[in-house]
């Protein structure tokens, strides 16, 4: 009997604006990108049931792992990401069959790109999709649906559990349900996604690495989240979007700082929804800056490096710049006008499909 064969594509993100409000209730303007992870699964002979083993292979890195469904062990590296996967999966009820991965992507690890939740969404489809199939035609057979805010929430899980990184829902959401020209405006308080035309007309949107890797469980992220969870127990709310200026401005320092980004963070994203609608970007270019020194003086999240890499942007005439993802490192995200042509080592980003399942 011939193997059965799954492959899905899962892109990276870049967030607009909207920096640690995910996990604070708040909002947040991402959008998918052209770069990603593939994942191409095809289940092994004689494989079946908790007894199988999955074979992963990074080919970018050309390293692989071995490991049982029914016990998947604790890994370093990408390897957690892919056994953190599988056993998740398996406890959310998903049918699992003995597989062998490969997986391949085109976003710097690192980068503050995103490439974690890239990795995480594409194993999700391509191993839930293989084991629908794998159980088809079985008396024992299951079949479980896809609901893209379940398959976030389990991505986060393995974030949290399985590598160390106490990471919120924006990256896998964005990943999830991007759409080309489109950013996402996403609602942490509700989960709802609402759709926000990304019309660029000749501007453009780049990426520069600063040269500085982070890593979020190793960086100070934790410390940051464990922050707004301190200042939302010292206001008596559930998330740091909960609370009212005044009562942030009674905050000791340097929670008041965290919870002052947050609140004015969450304005950014409105004003950045309606310049869009509009179709201001000038706007967006001032919003921009006015987010990384929101992160920088009040999250307090930059580094030289980074702060070198903002600078060279500014100096070449962007509109606006600041860093993205988690921070402590990782990329900086400039909007040029149409006549302004960007430095020549940056990547140019543009809004592009969510993920999804590709032709075996």
């Amino acid at each position: 009997m011939a193997p059965e064969r799954s492959c899905a594509f899962a892109p990276g993100r870049v967030n607009l604006i909207g920096e640690h409000t995910d996990y604070n209730g708040g909002l947040a303007l991402p959008f998918a990108i052209a770069q990603g992870v593939t994942v191409r699964a095809e289940t092994t002979r004689g494989d079946s049931g908790l007894a199988g083993t999955i074979e992963a292979h990074a080919r970018d890195l050309q390293e692989s792992d071995e490991f049982t469904l029914a016990e998947p062990s604790p890994a370093d590296g990408w390897r957690a990401f892919v056994r953190g996967v599988v056993a998740e999966l398996g406890r959310a009820g998903y049918p699992l069959c003995g597989a062998r991965l490969e997986i391949s992507g085109d976003v710097p690890q690192g980068s503050g790109l995103s490439s974690s939740a890239a990795l995480e969404v594409a194993l999700c489809l391509a191993l839930a999709e293989l084991g629908s199939k794998s159980s088809e035609g079985r008396e024992d057979g299951r079949h479980v649906a896809l609901d893209r805010r379940d398959i976030a929430r389990l991505c986060a899980r393995v974030e949290n559990e399985w590598v160390g990184a106490h990471t919120g829902l924006l990256d896998q959401l964005a990943s999830l349900f991007g759409a080309p020209d489109t950013a996402l405006r996403i609602d942490f308080a509700t989960l709802e996604i609402e759709p926000v035309p990304l019309v660029l007309d000749g501007w453009r949107l780049v990426i520069l690495d600063s040269g500085e890797r982070h890593a979020h469980a190793s960086s100070g992220y934790n410390e940051r989240r464990e922050e707004c969870a301190r200042a939302c127990m010292l206001l008596g709310v559930d998330s740091l979007s909960e609370g009212s200026a005044h009562a942030v401005a009674q905050l000791p320092e340097p929670l008041r700082l965290r919870a002052e980004h947050v609140l004015g963070e969450n304005r950014r994203v409105r004003e950045a929804v309606a310049a869009l609608r509009t179709e201001d970007l000038a706007t967006i270019g001032v919003l921009l800056d006015a987010s990384h020194e929101s992160l920088r003086d009040l999250f307090e999240i930059s580094t030289p490096a980074v702060e070198a890499a903002v600078a060279r942007l500014r100096s070449a005439g962007a509109a606006g710049a600041r860093m993205v993802g988690g921070g402590f490192g990782g990329s900086i995200l400039g909007l040029f006008a149409p006549d302004v042509p960007p430095p020549p080592d940056t990547l140019e980003v543009r809004p592009g499909p969510g993920a999804h399942l590709l032709e075996t």
